[in-house]
């Protein structure tokens, strides 16, 4: 058959993240362009972020900020404008430094009279000891002058987001954005009401950039990918404009947030701005719904594609295999400035920095997950459940076909839990061929990870891994069935860190009948894996239950009743509220993990009473003083 000849365009839409492409449009532009299809991508996030920021586009803001009533003023706000001039002359500078083109402000940044400042910058308060003392040196010492530079750059920039937030657009988020509106949301209204409202700044300028990229590119077809709630609402205001100017373009939506929250969608409504919802690996959907705006493929034999007959919202799923992994092509940046994305740095915890400071090429090293069994996991649907890997020779030649477009080797493998097996096989292949990168990813801490095993991944280029502890407790431990034990978790995390790896530990409280004694063992656990040197970093989660889980489709199994979702839900349906009858007030007990992992993060009260770090009245923890350092020495 041939291929089909409509032209793609792939848009991320805002917002994702700044420092790096969210890589589900290079992906699939790739695939594409592997069938002879005629495919292109543009990053509408960080073309907006540019553009508001832009010296016309600061101007703007001020004249929406000098247009507030009194009443609405903020500290914000009134910085802004008093700062303007400042302002103004500074942020150019700025998005280039975050940009690595002017390395060498970094030393003006740092003299702390250089960037304007606005109520961001309290933050730093919190890190002052002594009398003088310089607040980041705990954090960048006397030599990370460019890290150091990078967090104040960002700071500023978050102070320009407020005044955004304040004075247009309450929803202005730099990745949340209008996060609400979407995120396990049963009813379309919120999101018709915002899009029917009157646009304003942050609106007409994501308009204007979407008119120019139709200029651009003349698609026939737009996808519009969301992986995340806080990426919807401005991915129909796309549509809306693409609806409002070319009627005639097919746009379709798809990623990773309606795979998970859109997947018995009947509102209607939804179909005005858009014209397919496809669920899923995208590939195969795409193949066939191009063959349809061809003219050769009938509706009837589309493949996980929702549509609009009338006033119905219809589901078509004709059977055809998906695209073996092998077989999806090498991801593609083409298109992309990738000269251009901003290296923030927010927050000051080691892992979470990776995901906001630098530039990495995305890599998937194999499709689902190989485990698929933790109960508080959507493993029920195609992301996680469908595992299939591709060969190590495979995944090199992707490796350097990336390294070789982007000048760059970095790279993060974004698998929910990238095979022991595969990694190693990955690794002796990249020291076989002489290829160097630096990588990161996340893990299942399981005991195929041996000091060997660690030290080979060390050797390919691995600087970083993160990985479930979860609840730090082996009786919920089991009760997730994450197939670990804390024991073993302190094995492992403890070869990672003797090879010269970066440890960050996923961690996890409120979880069904998590009782009070069970958090205080899991902050002492978490406690005794810092001193032991196993961990480096770490962030504990509030659980939430999804519909697609098994604690959501088994609630009993785990003794909580799931409160019922409105009867006339025809929008997003993900998460669920439950009851647990445990009645363990995780809310006050969250704030004490919290400010202990932060704590310990710094190495700071690591040997207190763990009991300090709860604003509540907790029991004494029955953890043995040294639990850790037994497990390490079997």
């Amino acid at each position: 058959m041939s291929s089909p000849s409509a032209r793609v365009l792939a848009v991320i839409p805002p917002m994702t993240q700044l420092n790096t492409p969210y890589p589900s449009t290079a992906y699939l532009t790739g695939f594409l362009r592997s069938r002879q299809i005629d495919a292109h991508q543009v990053d509408l996030a960080l073309a907006l972020v540019l553009t508001l920021f832009s010296p016309a586009g600061l101007m703007q803001i001020r004249e929406a900020v000098q247009a507030l009533p009194s009443g609405r003023q903020t500290n914000q706000t009134a910085w802004f404008d008093g700062e303007f001039p400042a302002i103004a002359a500074t942020t150019p500078r700025v998005l280039r430094f975050l940009q690595g083109q002017d390395p060498t402000l970094a030393h003006r940044i740092n003299t702390r009279s250089f960037l304007p400042e606005g109520a961001r910058f309290a933050s730093l308060d919190h890190y002052i000891g002594e009398e003088g003392e310089d607040p980041l040196a705990w954090a960048f010492g006397a030599l990370g002058l460019q890290d150091r530079a990078r967090h104040l750059a960002t700071l500023f920039l978050n102070d320009l987001a407020d005044v955004l937030r304040d004075a247009v657009d309450p929803r202005f988020e730099f990745v949340r954005y209008a996060e609400k509106l979407a995120a396990a949301q049963p009813a379309f209204d919120p999101l018709a009401d915002a899009l029917a409202a009157p646009p304003n700044l942050v609106d007409t300028t994501l308009q204007r950039l979407t008119l120019d990229a139709l200029e651009q590119h003349q698609p026939d077809v737009v996808l519009l990918s969301v992986p995340f709630p806080g990426s919807v609402y401005a991915a129909l205001r796309i549509a809306q404009a693409i609806k409002a100017a070319r009627p005639q373009v097919v746009t379709v939506l798809g990623g990773g947030y309606v795979n998970t929250e859109l997947r018995e969608l009947a509102e209607p409504r939804l179909f005005d701005l858009i014209d397919y919802v496809t669920l899923d690996a995208g590939e195969r959907p795409l193949l066939a719904l191009l063959e349809h705006v061809g003219g050769k493929r009938s509706k009837t034999r589309l493949v996980r594609t929702f549509w609009r007959d009338g006033t119905q919202v219809r589901y078509t799923n004709f059977v055809e295999p998906d695209i073996p992994f092998d077989d999806v092509g090498t991801p593609t940046w083409d298109g992309l400035p990738l000269d251009r994305y901003l290296s923030l740095l927010d927050m000051l915890n080691p892992m979470n920095r990776l995901w906001s400071d630098g530039r990495w090429n995305k890599l998937t090293v194999a499709h689902g997950c190989y485990w698929k069994k933790c109960s508080f996991c959507d493993v029920s649907l195609d992301y996680i459940s469908r595992y299939e890997a591709a060969s190590a020779e495979v995944l090199v030649d992707r490796i350097e076909a990336i390294v070789k477009e982007t000048g760059q080797t970095g790279f993060h493998f974004v698998d929910e839990a990238a095979p022991p097996k595969a990694l190693k096989a990955l690794a002796e292949e990249l020291l076989r061929r002489g290829v160097a990168i630096s990588w990161w990813g996340n893990i299942r801490f399981e005991k195929t990870f041996t000091p060997e095993l660690c030290q080979l991944l060390a050797d390919s280029g691995c600087i970083a891994i993160s990985g479930g502890l979860e609840v730090a407790s082996d009786r919920l431990l089991k009760l997730m069935k994450k197939g670990v034990s804390v024991e073993q978790v302190a094995r492992v995390t403890k070869a990672f860190a003797d090879a010269g790896v970066l440890v960050h530990a996923y961690l996890m409280y409120g979880f069904p009948t998590q009782t009070a004694q069970d958090t205080v063992d899991a902050l002492e656990y978490v406690r005794q894996l810092f001193e032991a040197g196993c961990i480096h970093s770490g962030f504990f989660h509030r659980f939430a239950c999804t519909v697609h889980s098994p604690v959501g489709m088994n609630p009993a199994e785990y003794g909580v009743t799931l409160q019922p979702l409105p009867a006339d839900a025809r929008f997003a349906k993900n998460d669920i509220a439950f009851v647990d009858p445990t009645g363990t007030d995780h809310d006050r007990l969250g704030q004490g993990l919290k400010k202990g992992l932060y704590n310990f993060m710094h190495g700071i009260g690591i040997d207190s009473d763990i009991r300090s770090w709860f604003p509540v009245r907790v029991p004494k923890t029955t953890v043995p003083r040294r639990f850790v350092e037994r497990a390490l020495s079997h």
